[in-house]
């Protein structure tokens, strides 16, 4: 449900008499020019640990340089990222045994599984099934479903999305909006926590918000991960199981699919040891290299060890070979638009602001693509104290289609920040909107997560849909627009773009930074939310 305030704030604005036109000041003369540079296609689509690649970080550390950004590790802007490509062949079946009876499910058609482990081959054998509902453990929600269970050296058998998407109850979790409890990544990393094996995800299309081609096309291939061992603990096999498997395998033991998914939404859930037994078999080839984030910063004058962070990812998807030549995955608005927003924000406040009294950090992350790697990176191994991070705000595909009177969050709801976002677009005689589907964790998927995840409040915002002077044939025009192009050739500077939407929305971001850092505020996430019990941790190291 939308807050009160937020729905008159869209009641105001909408009864309000607005010009059909805004005047919108350029926020930085240079903006095109990065913008262009880095979609360009000697760019080569900028695919990490590529000659692409190499060419955009080191342009994005020369606009550092130029602006007078200090370098964020000591004499180097670069945060050296390792990553490792890691391909899986020689996929068995799976295979499901009682003792007695076994049933064999294929790869890619029935099932898909992989490893993050660095090791050549991975194996479950005879390993145990125990379903455990959501697999979530969640203090602040009352809610442990591995309480009373052993799951030690076992595969769970787990569900997608979080309890509170099937009953749409705003006191359970948080209704229909994905909390991060309901991400694949949460489920794989809470098993792991549990010491188990392997964990195993019944795909439903509803929770997950994609269909099984979207699992089977994501999860075969080559995957990439963090290249070396952080200590965390990894399964030995993670993956997803059609539905229609898991109907059988509650089958073979008496009891019906949709009887266990009900069970999964009661508070006194209790995992199932299933007495059923996997046994699956791959092996792995690696491919390391060394990428970089690129970070940036402005020293505060009165507290310079407090800092505000901008971010965005300059990664793409590189070039594909095709029957016709190569493809150039040109990356303009995922994410040029992006990063040149960042240094242009990092520019105006040098050129034109004086010294901020907090400091503010300029972070270019690499290998978005594949999976936030930079930006988790750089949250396990932080240059600046998250204790002291007093909130970010993330930059992801900013909109070329004209300038909105809405401004869509990412994430509504979710902390304190929202309440800049609220301010600066009425300046700017904007309303704020919740984003369209919450359901679908979108929050979960941008680079921002992994700062929070270390209990950073971070803002994630793009503008709506309402665009000024036009109606909404063209916002549905937009719309499919922007689809054919997502992670496409096409992603390109276009016809239509109109350059005064970008120049609005940096107006927005800057003003929301520069408030924070001349600012004794520490914003915090909101009561019940995930991240909460992290930031509130942090309190006393600030003091």
């Amino acid at each position: 449900m939308m807050p009160v305030i937020g729905l008159l704030t869209i009641l105001f604005f909408s009864a309000c008499a607005v010009p059909e036109t805004a005047d919108i000041e350029v926020f930085c003369d240079n903006y095109r020019t990065h913008v262009e540079t880095l979609a360009a296609d000697d760019m080569e689509g900028r695919a990490p640990a590529t000659r692409g690649g190499e060419k955009a970080k080191q342009y994005i550390k020369g606009e550092f340089q130029r602006i007078g950004l200090k370098p964020a590790l000591g004499d180097t802007y670069f945060q050296a990222v390792p990553l490792v490509e890691i391909t899986g062949y020689n996929f068995s079946d799976l295979v499901v045994t009682d003792g007695e009876t076994e049933l064999a499910y294929s790869y890619l058609d029935d099932m898909v599984v992989g490893t993050t482990r660095l090791q050549d081959h991975a194996a479950l054998e005879n390993s145990e099934l125990v379903y455990v509902g959501y697999g979530v453990v969640a203090p602040e929600y009352g809610w442990n479903d591995y309480e009373g269970v052993d799951v030690e050296g076992k595969t769970v058998v787990v569900l997608i999305n979080d309890p509170g998407f099937i009953l749409e109850d705003e006191d359970v979790f948080s209704g229909r909006a994905m909390t991060y409890y309901g991400r694949w990544t949460y489920k794989f990393e809470e098993a792991a926590r549990q010491g188990a094996a392997g964990a195993l995800i019944i795909h439903q299309t509803e929770p997950a918000s994609y269909g099984w081609d979207v699992v089977r096309n994501s999860w075969s291939g080559t995957q990439y991960g963090i290249g070396e061992d952080t200590g965390d603990p990894r399964l030995e096999a993670e993956g997803w199981v059609q539905k229609e498997v898991a109907r059988e395998l509650f089958e073979a033991i008496g009891m019906d699919l949709e009887e266990a998914l009900a069970s999964a939404v009661d508070p006194g859930f209790q995992a199932l040891p299933m007495g059923l037994y996997a046994n699956v078999t791959f092996d792995n080839e690696f491919q390391y290299s060394e990428c970089h984030n690129v970070i940036g910063y402005i020293e505060g004058s009165q507290y310079p060890d407090e800092t505000i962070v901008y971010m965005a990812h300059w990664d793409h998807l590189g070039m594909v070979e095709t029957e016709d030549g190569v493809d150039i995955y040109n990356g303009a608005v995922d994410n040029a638009t992006g990063v040149g927003a960042i240094i242009s924000i990092a520019e105006r406040f040098m050129t034109h602001d004086e010294q901020p009294e907090r400091s503010i950090v300029f972070m270019a992350v690499t290998a978005e693509e594949s999976g936030l790697l930079g930006s988790k990176f750089y949250g396990e191994n932080p240059v600046f104290p998250p204790a002291t991070t007093v909130g970010g705000i993330n930059i992801d595909a900013l909109n070329v289609y004209g300038p909105t009177w809405d401004v869509s969050v990412v994430g509504y709801g979710n902390s304190e920040m929202e309440e800049y976002i609220h301010r600066y677009a009425r300046n700017q005689g904007r309303y704020v909107v919740p984003e369209p589907t919450p359901e679908a964790g979108y929050f979960y998927r941008s680079d921002h997560i992994s700062l929070a995840r270390q209990g950073i409040p971070m803002i994630y915002a793009q503008a709506g849909k309402d665009y000024i002077g036009q109606d909404e044939a063209y916002a549905e025009m937009v719309s499919k627009d922007m689809a054919s192009r997502y992670h496409a050739p096409t992603d390109v500077i276009h016809d239509m773009w109109i350059w005064d939407g970008l120049h609005q929305d940096m107006w927005m971001f800057y003003h929301i930074g520069r408030d924070l850092a001349n600012s004794r505020d520490w914003p915090n996430w909101n009561e019940g939310n995930e991240f909460r019990q992290l930031r509130d941790k942090t309190a006393d190291q600030r003091n």
